[in-house]
């Protein structure tokens, strides 16, 4: 465990846990083809995912 902390490994769960949420949300992929609409889509995603996570869907609370 001493390893986990000293290397950060542990650092990568909130990460890991955002794209989780992103994934049962929105979806594992884009439908747009181009870049423009792609960028669009993902903002668009982005700002849902952002309303119902202020709604109080999940709240993370660390326990040391």
């Amino acid at each position: 465990m001493g390893w986990q902390r000293a290397s950060g490994y542990n650092s990568r769960t909130p990460v890991e846990a955002a794209v989780s949420r992103w994934k049962r949300v929105i979806g594992d992929g884009l439908r747009s083809h181009t870049d423009g609409r792609q960028a669009t889509e993902a903002a668009i995603a982005t700002n849902v995912l952002d309303q119902m996570l202020d709604l109080g869907w999940l709240e993370y609370i660390r326990i040391a």
